[in-house]
């Protein structure tokens, strides 16, 4: 009688751990393969806290959808601000709102910056190199 017993806790034990294990195993893979997902996105951010993505950040402001980096800042800049005093907690508003008011305008202004980059990288090599040169370089 106490062999079954002793089977029987062997083998829940041992059925518990393996679907813990299991569980584990998938959370672990699901959350590589959107870790995956968000670095192919632009969302490769080095504060983990700021991974918000661009259409976030526009509904967030409440501003169109960047084309290009063709986004008016100083609208967003605007819809920041009004957001963001809107929602101060000294006034009863919130600091969680704040902080995701402003994750949104960084995301934004942080995706302009890059398309403004590679649009001078762009036109840097149609031009070809041309060094800068000071006075003193050329005499």
């Amino acid at each position: 009688m106490a062999h079954r017993i002793i089977t029987q806790v062997v083998f829940s034990g041992a059925r518990i751990i393996g679907r813990a294990v299991s569980e584990s195993y998938r959370q672990a893979a699901a959350s590589q393969k959107y870790a995956a997902a968000n670095q192919k996105n632009g969302g490769g951010s080095t504060f983990a806290s700021s991974n918000i993505t661009m259409d976030e950040a526009c509904k967030i402001l409440n501003v169109g959808p960047s084309k290009m980096g063709q986004i008016d800042l100083e609208f967003v800049t605007e819809r920041f601000k009004r957001l963001f005093d809107l929602n101060d907690p000294k006034k009863g508003g919130s600091f969680y709102l704040q902080s995701k008011i402003l994750r949104a305008r960084e995301r934004i202004e942080r995706e302009v910056q890059g398309y403004q980059r590679m649009a001078e990288r762009e036109a840097e090599l149609k031009e070809g190199f041309k060094p800068k040169w000071t006075k003193d370089q050329k005499e």
